[in-house]
């Protein structure tokens, strides 16, 4: 339990969420945090599945939601990591960004900025949407409310985490001591690349870089596909932030898990082939998924 609620310490929200259910329930801290995670997997998947609903129509929900629960790092839904509750504020603050709730949407990212600092790659898109609403002069005063809101979750974090390490740099100076992470502009990253073609490595090193390729691929797919401007805006950021970063190679794919925007095309292409070819091409991958979930999980040795 202390492993977990150290890991835990920096993400302000979820540790919070996993008290309060701990002190509701008779469930121990370990078993209140899995419980939480397994609850904000399936608002996520729902969240998900009604932006992929509002953009292209129910069967593209449907598939978008499925892609998205049969990612390779899937298994981490089953965990206590903070990216299920990420993803579970995005989408929902996302679906609320594109039908103009602005509060709602700037709400949620404020909670989403709380629960991890790629929270600011949402509040790229929110708030930069809710700027040109304002200046537009759309939907009245909430957009002006919303540019004010959408950034303080986010920068609260930074400044909590700051006060509890004591110094003002506190969240870059753990991030770097603690786990040699820091923001290189994707020099580490490519060279990790690199260096997986000219030497053996474990199967998940090959799996993330794939994955890297992939997303950055989609996200030319999503750009030629005409995709509304906030969901590229905030995959771009998220991209950018991930890739960009040093150390933790082996996380990457974990870190990109909130990037579903990034499935839509291939959710529209699926849902336009057919019930037979979708479910088929569907329970391969969740097939794959549940094998390779299994090797994070009993075999791989380090965080997923």
């Amino acid at each position: 339990m202390e492993s977990l609620q150290s890991n835990l310490a920096f993400f302000p929200l979820y540790p919070g969420l996993v008290a309060a259910v701990e002190a509701a329930s008779p469930l121990q801290y370990r078993s209140s945090a899995l419980l939480l995670g397994w609850l904000a997997a399936g608002v996520a998947a729902w969240g998900i599945f009604a932006v992929g609903d509002h953009l292209y129509g129910r069967r593209t929900g449907v598939v978008l939601a499925v892609l998205w629960g049969s990612l390779p790092h899937s298994a981490v839904q089953l965990m206590a990591y903070s990216e299920t509750l990420f993803t579970a504020l995005t989408a929902w603050s996302l679906y609320a960004l594109l039908r103009r709730n602005w509060l709602t949407a700037a709400m949620l990212c404020f909670l989403a900025g709380l629960t991890r600092p790629t929270g600011s790659s949402l509040i790229a898109a929110v708030g930069l949407a809710a700027l040109v609403a304002g200046f537009r002069r759309r939907d009245g005063w909430q957009p002006w409310v919303a540019v004010a809101l959408t950034p303080l979750g986010w920068l609260s974090h930074i400044v909590w985490v700051g006060w509890r390490v004591g110094r003002p740099d506190g969240w870059f100076y753990i991030q770097e001591a603690g786990w040699g992470s820091y923001f290189d502009f994707g020099v580490d990253t490519v060279e990790v690349a690199r260096r997986l073609l000219s030497q053996p490595f474990a199967l998940k090193f090959y799996v993330v870089s794939l994955i890297c390729l992939l997303a950055i691929l989609l996200f030319v797919l999503a750009m030629l596909d005409r995709q509304p401007w906030p969901l590229l805006l905030y995959t771009g950021a998220l991209l950018f932030t991930t890739l960009g970063a040093a150390g933790y190679y082996h996380s990457k794919a974990r870190f990109l898990l909130p990037a579903f925007p990034l499935l839509l095309p291939v959710a529209r292409a699926l849902a336009r082939a057919g019930g037979a070819h979708a479910v088929s091409i569907l329970t391969a991958l969740a097939a794959a998924s549940v094998i390779f979930g299994g090797y994070l999980m009993l075999i791989w040795e380090l965080s997923p």
